[in-house]
């Protein structure tokens, strides 16, 4: 397993390791039975090409940017130039390659990460699960007993870091498609405010809801992806445990937690009031609200109607049956209806944004689950759409918010995997990124340095 960067470049500083032996490493996790279907399209040979050139210019003494040389994986929603981009879908088979790089993509090779492959995927991004039945699911690597969900969309992004595949996995996030994967694999995700990072180049789900962002090691890590693909690096405002205030709201976030998340979720609690972080248990009854407003489908639903009805007209029988199902949804929802859940939206995020202005964060756990088995889920839909909502229901709240959200670790050791959940309000990102890294280590201060 890879570890973070600041391990990576001190024994890098030390000349233990090269990035050629780490690409290497990488491509030997990605081939290993941990990586089975991680990886739609490998690129272990490039990535090694351009590992070679950073080691080259790193014996020079050339400046290079903290994720040069390293493997960097790249979730199949993301265009590359001369690949075909297909979403996770066997119905995108015979689209057209690429012309060129997402914009994203581009500057994560400007920068000299070394892209080790496109990633597996929910298809479309259309679900928290992250079963495949096109290409395969990646497994869970937590637990060797049993299959596990990787959680999705973006679920080979996840294991590839989870597996030492890659030390960051690009990924999108529209209802919680970075963090879910992350708290269930035990590794961290940032959601930032979707309209810092450039899309163009990325397969839409949710032209309002989508977001570019990263998983890797620890937050500081994602903080270097964001950095580069948003190309306007955010300086995060990191304060004293004692004088950070978080909110737990009462209704919603913490209902129907199962056993091991709520034991994880209060000790995590536990340590921060210790620390001196001020714990406020308080009512936010807007959550009750989402419910209602997102009853016709939301926004995923009707804008992925609107980009798949040419694609469903001529390859309908190559869809995810699921997927499919919640993309017609869409077809349902009238004009009148879409641009009224805009004008709520923007009322609801208002209200929200008043209540939470005195606080640092939200916290809550990042999903109310450990990952359950794959298994049970292949053929029982009520049981996978069940699943689903519980999955994305914390995670999407602030998706809807158009905020900024991180997961962390939070489990014990010998715990299957547990994320802890802050988030707040649109552009936050600085305040939210401070908070976040003041209080990463006292949530699980074995996580870092995996």
């Amino acid at each position: 397993m890879l570890p973070d960067l600041d391990t990576l470049h001190a024994a890098l500083r030390a000349g233990t390791t090269c990035r050629t032996d780490l690409i290497a490493q990488a491509a030997a996790a990605a081939a290993s039975p941990a990586g089975n279907a991680v990886f739609l399209h490998p690129t272990f040979d490039a990535a090694s090409q351009v590992a070679r050139a950073a080691d080259a210019a790193a014996r020079a003494g050339k400046p290079l940017h903290p994720l040069a040389g390293l493997p960097v994986s790249i979730k199949d929603l993301f265009d590359m130039a001369g690949e075909v981009t297909r979403a996770g879908s066997a119905a995108r088979h015979d689209a057209v390659p690429a012309a060129a790089d997402a914009t994203v993509v581009a500057r994560l090779r400007d920068a000299g990460a070394a892209l080790v492959g496109r990633t597996n995927m929910t298809e479309f991004a259309f679900s928290g699960v992250g079963i495949n039945p096109h290409f395969g699911t990646p497994v869970n690597p937590c637990d060797t007993a049993v299959a596990r969900i990787p959680g999705g969309s973006s679920s080979g992004a996840a294991v590839s870091v989870a597996i030492g595949a890659a030390v960051a996995g690009l990924g999108s996030d529209t209802g919680g498609s970075i963090r879910i994967p992350a708290a269930l694999c035990g590794i961290t995700g940032f959601k930032p405010t979707a309209r810092r990072v450039p899309l163009a180049g990325a397969f839409p789900l949710s032209y309002t809801l989508d977001t570019a962002c990263a998983m890797a090691r620890t937050l500081s890590d994602c903080i270097a992806v964001d950095s580069v693909i948003a190309d306007a690096p955010v300086i995060p405002r990191v304060t004293a445990a004692g004088a950070i205030r978080l909110a737990i709201p009462r209704q919603l976030l913490l209902d129907d937690l199962d056993d091991v998340v709520a034991r994880a979720f209060d000790r995590a609690i536990g340590r921060l009031s210790a620390a001196g972080v001020r714990i406020e248990h308080m009512d936010l009854p807007e959550l009750n609200e989402l419910a209602g407003l997102n009853a016709a489908g939301g926004f995923s639903a009707p804008e992925a109607y609107a980009h798949h009805r040419a694609l469903m007209a001529t390859h309908r029988d190559q869809y995810d049956p699921r997927v499919l199902a919640r993309i017609e949804r869409g077809a349902a929802m009238s004009a009148a209806d879409y641009i009224a859940l805009h004008r709520a939206r923007l009322d609801w995020i208002a209200r929200m944004e008043a209540r939470l202005a005195s606080f640092d964060a939200v916290a809550c756990p990042t999903v109310p689950m450990v990952a359950p088995a794959i298994a049970p889920l292949v053929g029982d839909d009520a049981l996978f759409f069940r699943t689903n909502g519980l999955l994305l229901r914390n995670t999407s709240a602030f998706n809807f918010l158009d905020g900024c959200s991180v997961s962390m670790p939070c489990h014990a050791p010998g715990e299957l995997p547990v994320g802890l959940m802050l988030s707040h309000g649109p552009m936050r990102d600085a305040q939210l990124l401070g908070t976040a890294l003041a209080l990463e280590t006292i949530v699980q201060p074995s996580q870092r340095g995996g």
